[in-house]
């Protein structure tokens, strides 16, 4: 039988993870979305009280690809966002769970000892650190290793060793192969993606072209960036106040790629993009750099 927090009953499958002793924590709903249902709870743990985000729902996948992502982000910038710290299926009842590091965005002001970094610089330092090498590789890959979600849509993160290879193929083909699936043969919208992913990638985004002679390097993007996945809030057990992301979809991808789903939705000013650009240049061709934010907005 699962043990039973103080407004809800916690799973017991948590309660192992986190080897917690009956009677030592509670549980209370914590928001909710159009997928999952989330809790925040809290348990004395060595004598002290931490808190925990968890969140549960009927798709494991999801969770496993938000355990993935937000673990690259946090490995390189650990104040842009918490600590995953576990994933799997619920003992009690059906369904899967995310357990991770709590993150309180109510509190947006205020603490002590933080990074003092913007957003922009946060985002310039994951956009600017290699990706690690997979395993079975021997140089870092454009993809994931495991299918993310960007809301309730996967995304085919099979990697490739180059950019527009995977641009074309994961994710316009791919969403192409999806719509398809859903909502049956599009000849209109087949024609115009084949033409974009087989022309305009490869002008655009084609090895030997788009970085120049250096080309680009794969860096973990967020994925999923838009004002409504950012905020500022406290972290663990911090005092501190940081800028913080939440709900990535991430992949070792082009930085740019970002910046094209942050623009697609708005919610950063001019003097945000200023001040990312000054500490990461745009990728040469530098005049091609609105078309390809274009592009990536697809």
């Amino acid at each position: 039988m699962p043990s039973k927090g103080k407004d809800q009953i916690l799973d017991s499958a948590i309660v192992k993870v986190l080897s917690l002793a009956e009677g030592s924590y509670k549980v209370q709903s914590h928001g909710s979305s159009g997928f999952t249902s989330s809790s925040k709870l809290s348990a004395n743990i060595d004598g002290k009280t931490k808190h925990f985000f968890i969140k549960t729902g009927p798709e494991g996948d999801m969770f496993k690809g938000e355990h993935a992502s937000l673990n690259a982000l946090h490995l390189i910038v650990p104040t842009i966002c918490p600590a995953s710290l576990a994933h799997g299926i619920l003992t009690d009842s059906a369904g899967y769970f995310l357990l991770t590091e709590f993150m309180d965005v109510t509190v947006h002001h205020g603490g002590s000892g933080g990074s003092d970094q913007t957003l922009a610089q946060k985002l310039a330092k994951l956009h600017s650190t290699p990706a690690p090498v997979p395993d079975g590789y021997s140089q870092p890959m454009f993809g994931f290793p495991v299918t993310t979600f960007c809301g309730s849509t996967p995304q085919n993160n099979e990697y490739k060793s180059s950019w527009a290879e995977f641009y074309a193929d994961n994710r316009l083909r791919g969403i192409l192969k999806l719509v398809e699936a859903n909502h049956g043969n599009d000849n209109e919208l087949e024609s115009l993606l084949g033409k974009i992913a087989s022309e305009v990638v490869p002008k655009l985004l084609g090895d030997g072209h788009l970085g120049g002679s250096k080309g680009i390097q794969p860096v973990v993007v967020h994925g999923d960036l838009w004002s409504g996945n950012q905020s500022r809030g406290r972290i663990g057990e911090s005092s501190a106040v940081e800028e913080v992301v939440f709900d990535p979809s991430s992949c070792y991808a082009h930085s740019e790629y970002e910046i094209g789903i942050m623009k697609m939705f708005g919610g950063f000013d001019g003097a945000f993009f200023d001040q990312y650009h000054k500490l990461l240049p745009k990728t040469e061709s530098q005049d091609e750099y609105a078309d390809r934010v274009d592009l990536y907005q697809l």
